[in-house]
């Protein structure tokens, strides 16, 4: 069940029509990921799921940004180990797959990361005009491998996906619309109000019918997760582990392009 007091990092504000919507609250960061927020992400979508007060709910992002993925602005994540932060990852990416309550991210800036995989990997996605979206992974030294080659594919195709896993790009809005990123594009500010129009209307819905049309097509998805997530996974764990990763982060500290030596 939802509970305030169970979260640091995101905003609970369960309404009286059956919608709640959760806010990543890390704003002074753009909502960047750190060790709490990753830990918080990993157990939020199943305490959603089992609140019998929610039918649906919008996933946004306070201030002007989403969520701009990892913080690597200091030692945030300096806590976990490689093995904690895979397996919260993948019980992020889980959470969110297995979860049969619609939900729908409101993108209102900067989404990029895990963010990214975050926010497609829900089931509707609106998009402020203003909002930039990418997996820059590979720009820190990191195998894109948190769920950004298990949902890309399947949005924008093959080809597509790896253009943009590879180099890191990000696109505004508009173009993540023509992609099949984004289902809708709005004017700036007005993600979250759309996106809660649309919660609004799925909670009046049937919620048995509305929920397993939901659930049969996310086995699409999540049997290929299945196949991905363990390896990409993986192979991030170990990308972390190269001089490449560190020279990015390092890089990222001091405001200067990354220098990468294959190492």
């Amino acid at each position: 069940m939802l509970d305030q007091e169970r979260y640091e990092t995101i905003l609970i504000d369960k309404r009286d029509d059956g919608v709640a919507i959760l806010t990543l609250n890390r704003p002074e960061r753009l909502n960047a990921v750190n060790g709490a927020m990753h830990s918080e992400l990993s157990t939020i979508f199943l305490d959603l799921q089992s609140d019998p007060d929610v039918r649906t709910a919008v996933l946004t992002g306070a201030g002007r940004g989403f969520c701009a993925g990892g913080d690597f602005s200091g030692a945030s994540m300096a806590s976990k180990s490689g093995n904690t932060m895979m397996q919260e990852a993948r019980r992020i990416v889980d959470g969110i797959l297995d979860l049969e309550k619609p939900i729908i991210a409101a993108i209102n800036g900067p989404c990029t990361g895990l963010g990214a995989t975050i926010a497609l990997c829900c089931d509707v996605v609106y998009a402020a005009r203003n909002a930039r979206i990418g997996d820059p992974h590979v720009k820190m030294g990191i195998t894109a491998g948190d769920g950004g080659a298990v949902i890309w594919p399947l949005l924008v195709g093959v080809n597509r996906a790896k253009y943009m896993l590879m180099t890191g790009d990000l696109i505004y809005a508009e173009e993540a619309q023509q992609m099949g990123l984004v289902n809708k594009v709005v004017d700036e500010g007005q993600a979250l109000p759309e996106a809660l129009a649309l919660a609004q209307r799925l909670a009046k819905g049937a919620p048995f019918a509305v929920q397993s049309s939901k659930v049969a097509v996310n086995k699409i998805i999540k049997a290929i997760s299945n196949m991905v997530l363990p390896y990409s996974l993986a192979i991030e764990e170990v990308s972390m582990t190269k001089s490449d990763h560190r020279e990015a982060v390092r890089a990222f500290q001091e405001k200067r392009e990354p220098n990468f030596t294959g190492k």
